[in-house]
């Protein structure tokens, strides 16, 4: 890096990182649907179970979270740097899991599902976030992607 700018490298780098970040993202929430739809943990309302936006509901839920995992993953390669402190990494999860978590125990809160279904999807988001760091510590421990 020059002073302040970022060279083509590391943006193309970020955009890799956010790739794998993406991925894992997505499988994880397939992952999450699946037990879903199997144990019926995540809560529901009537509008979502609707056999017209079933698809669209999935859709756009499946594109937040890949979303969210492609933003973490170029945040994450960031924050950690050449650092190997524990804590910043596992600061770096929950502040995203919590703030994801919380949005949506906050609309689900208001729509008045009862508490533990709600923790359940709080749950999802942390653990969503821990599963792309760990894609991402693979990553450049295996030399897939580089350090910041």
């Amino acid at each position: 890096m020059e002073g302040s700018r970022l060279s083509w490298i590391e943006r193309w780098e970020s955009l890799r990182a956010g790739g794998i970040g993406a991925i894992a993202a997505g499988m994880l929430f397939t992952l999450f649907t699946l037990i879903n739809s199997r144990w019926s943990l995540a809560p529901t309302n009537s509008l979502a179970l609707h056999p017209d936006s079933i698809g669209v509901t999935l859709a756009v839920s499946g594109a937040i979270a890949v979303l969210s995992g492609f933003l973490f993953a170029v945040t994450y390669r960031y924050v950690i740097r050449h650092d190997q402190n524990v804590h910043l990494k596992s600061g770096a999860v929950a502040a995203f899991g919590l703030v994801r978590g919380l949005a949506q125990l906050d609309i689900g809160w208001q729509s008045g599902v009862a508490p533990l279904p709600l923790l359940a999807v709080m749950l999802e988001s942390l653990v969503l976030f821990a599963g792309v760091r760990m894609a991402l510590d693979w990553a450049i421990a295996e030399s897939k992607i580089k350090p910041f």
